[in-house]
This record gives C-alpha cells, sequence and structure tokens, in this order.
C-alpha cells in the first residue's frame, strides 16, 4: 500500500512547510502573544494536527502491517477518513484565523468524524491482530486517546458556540492538551520504537519487560492527569501526573538503552541516532520540571511554564522525532514503491542513495539548536532570542523538508 501513507504525509510535509512559512514572515511573533487566543490556536492545530498529527496517521497506515503482519481493515475508509479530517481541518484553522466561531464549531465536528474514522479502521485492524504485546497495545491506546482529544476539543469548539460549558471550559481545555500531546504521542512513538529501533539497528533477544512497565506508568500518567483536569484537581494531583510520565520516560530511555547494547548493525543511520538523543534530553528536562515543580509548585501551570514544557515536548521531542524517522520512512517508501520490483538488477539504486545521510545531521543539529534558541528566549522573554531563534528554526526546518522532499525526485 502507497498511495495512502503518500497522502498523509505530503499533505503533512505541506503543512509543516506552510506553518514555517508563516512564522518566518511574522519572525515567530505569535510565540510571544501566547497560545491562548485565535493566533495560537491556529499557529498550534496547524503545527500539532496539520504536520504531526497528519504525517503521524500516514505513518501508521504504511507500518501498522509490518507491526501486525497483516493488512489494514479498509483502505478505502482511509481516504474517506483523509478528506473529513483535511477538510476538515483546514476550516478549523480558517475558523481560527478569522475568529468566526460558528465556523470553529462547524469544523471542529468535522474534523473529528475524520478521526472516528480513523479510529474505528485502527481498531478494526488491532483486534484482528492474533499477538497483543506492548506495541500493539500503546497502539490501540494511542487512537483511543486521540479520539478523546478530539472529544474534547469538539466539545471546546461547540462551547464557544452556545457557551453551555463556560465554567467546564479550562477542565475541559487542559485534559484536551495533555491527552493529545502526552496520551496520542507518546503511546505512539514509544509503542512504535519497540518496532522501529529493533529494525533499524538490527538488535535481537533484548529484554522487554521495561516496554511493559513503561505502558502501564505511561498510561497511569495519562489517565491521572485527565482525572485531575476534569474534577478540578489541585496541584499536587497534576504534580503526581507529572510524575508518573517522568518516571515513564526514564524507564523508556533505558530500554532504549538495552535495544541499543543488543545491536548488530553499529549505524542505523543519522536519523535514528538523534531520535534517541532527542529521548534522552527529553528526559534531562523531564526530570528538570518535576523538580522545579516540586520546590515551586505554584510556577507548574504558570503560562511560561506550559509554553516551555510544549516546546520542548511538541517541538524538541515529538515533532523533531518524526522529522527524525522521515528520513527513513520517506525513503523506504519511495523506494519500495519506484524500485521494488528492480531490487539487484543493474542500475537500480539503493536505498541510502536517495537520501544524504550527512545533510540529514547537519540539518537536525541546527533544527535543534534553534529550538534551544527559542527556549532560552521564553525562559527570559528575550523577544530578539525568539525572533532570531524562531526565524532560524523555521528556515532551516523548510530547508531541512525540502531535502526530505527531494526524494521524490528520483
Amino acid at each position: 500500500m502507497f498511495r495512502l501513507p503518500f497522502l498523509f504525509i505530503i499533505t503533512g510535509m505541506i503543512g509543516f512547510v506552510f506553518f514555517h512559512i508563516i512564522s518566518l514572515v511574522s519572525l515567530s511573533e505569535w510565540i510571544n502573544m501566547g497560545l491562548r487566543g485565535p493566533s495560537g490556536w491556529f499557529h498550534t492545530h496547524l503545527f500539532i494536527l496539520g504536520w504531526a498529527t497528519m504525517l503521524a496517521m500516514g505513518a501508521v497506515y504504511q507500518l501498522i502491517h509490518v507491526i501486525l503482519q497483516s493488512k489494514i481493515y479498509s483502505e478505502k475508509l482511509g481516504y474517506v477518513h483523509y478528506a473529513f479530517f483535511t477538510i476538515g481541518l483546514c476550516g478549523l484553522l480558517y475558523g481560527f484565523w478569522s475568529g468566526k466561531v460558528p465556523m470553529i464549531a462547524g469544523f471542529a465536528t468535522v474534523t473529528f468524524i475524520g478521526i472516528l474514522l480513523f479510529a474505528w479502521n485502527m481498531a478494526v485492524t488491532l483486534f484482528r491482530a492474533k499477538h497483543w504485546d506492548a506495541i500493539t497495545i500503546s497502539a490501540a491506546c494511542a487512537v483511543l486517546y486521540l479520539v478523546l482529544t478530539g472529544m474534547f476539543g469538539m466539545a471546546m469548539g461547540l462551547n464557544f458556540l452556545t457557551g453551555n460549558l463556560a465554567s467546564f471550559h479550562e477542565r475541559l481545555f487542559g485534559a484536551h492538551i495533555w491527552l493529545g500531546t502526552i496520551g496520542w504521542f507518546g503511546m505512539l512513538i514509544t509503542g512504535f520504537s519497540y518496532k522501529m529501533l529493533p529494525m533499524f539497528y538490527l538488535s535481537h533477544h533484548f529484554p522487554i519487560k521495561l516496554q511493559k512497565a513503561t505502558l502501564i506508568v505511561w498510561n497511569i500518567g495519562v489517565i491521572s492527569g485527565v482525572a485531575s483536569f476534569l474534577l478540578g484537581g489541585n496541584i499536587w494531583t497534576k504534580w503526581i501526573s507529572l510524575l508518573f510520565v517522568t518516571i515513564a520516560i526514564v524507564t523508556y530511555n533505558i530500554h532504549l538503552l538495552q535495544i541499543k547494547k543488543h545491536r548488530v548493525k553499529q549505524n542505523p543511520g543519522l536519523g535514528i541516532k538523534w531520535s534517541v538523543y532527542a529521548s534522552q534530553a527529553l528526559m534531562v528536562f523531564a526530570i528538570g520540571m518535576t523538580i522545579y515543580a516540586l520546590l515551586i509548585p505554584d510556577q507548574l501551570l504558570h503560562s511560561k511554564s506550559v509554553t516551555l514544557a510544549g516546546w520542548i515536548y511538541i517541538g524538541g521531542w515529538v515533532s523533531f522525532t518524526i522529522l527524525c524517522y522521515a528520513s527513513k520512512i520517506v525513503p523506504f517508501l519511495w523506494w519500495t514503491h519506484k524500485y521494488g520490483q528492480h531490487a539487484g538488477k543493474p542500475g537500480t539504486p539503493l536505498m541510502a542513495d536517495l537520501l544524504n545521510e550527512k545533510k540529514v545531521e547537519y540539518g537536525l543539529i541546527l533544527v535543534a539548536l534553534f529550538i534551544m534558541f527559542i527556549f532560552v528566549g521564553i525562559a527570559f522573554n528575550a523577544a530578539l532570542f525568539i525572533a532570531i531563534g524562531g526565524s532560524a528554526f523555521s528556515l532551516f526546518s523548510i530547508l531541512y523538508m525540502i531535502l526530505i522532499g527531494r526524494v521524490f525526485a528520483h
């Protein structure tokens, strides 16, 4: 299956470039305005839904048969899902940009229908799986959390129109963010890494107990965090949820080292190496954030703390990890489509010929460097740092995506 994953992946790549062009033109001024309000909603949803989730869905459609060794339930349903999700997202983004509340509510519903179609397709596919393990359970949990994220988002969109949930809006907002970031992306990346990293490292006979431990503790962190937001829990219930997630991140990183220790292949690809570095950096930040919030609990939900955590988690781990994996997934997808039937024949290029690994590494280094510039700018209220770092981050992100896109020129 090529066309369906390709459709999502290329749309996600376009969304990624579009996000960074807008940020580049404005010198990332929207970051200083915060994530609340029309500008923040527009940029955040373009990045999370138009880029990260769009490409993640394409990767799921491409990789699910590798994980389950079976076909997806319905490829046609995948195209219907794409239509609903893409149309709904475009309308939702325009609604945020123009501030038209009825449009936000209406297209939030269309987007949610697309998510439900994706969830149904994945649910039937996963229930057909002959073997349930940490990978399949993580995928199932990720899809469930995506549905709940969409449900709370749709509820907030309808609330903009009716105002019936005004007193409950902030609680929905907190649960919406927690489910989408920690739940959907966290479960998806960790679960798929259990399959992908051993493939790229050619690792065998490594222990898998920590996969189960990570799965359990991460889910406890997700569920307890959502419960804390919805039930109006105090700052300490939220800190405990953060602690669970931090423990899960540490456990996950220890397991990545186990996979690496049992490797046969010394070089899995520079993109894969940098994805591991990103997970290690996330672990350091999560530990630091947990200790900081323990010492100064009032700062845990401060707007600056939330923005910093968002940039490190979404920009510095989720998006960066997707960029790393894209350097493997996109060449594999295109090579298999174009040259798979000619493998071994004279004149057929190798998969490694489609993308320059050194340029991939340089691109990832520059993207990571200027994410840190943005982090410093937010931490010290340095607008100039944000403008310079944000603009450079967007510029090098666009150049990196052009590099990945050139694979399709072969």
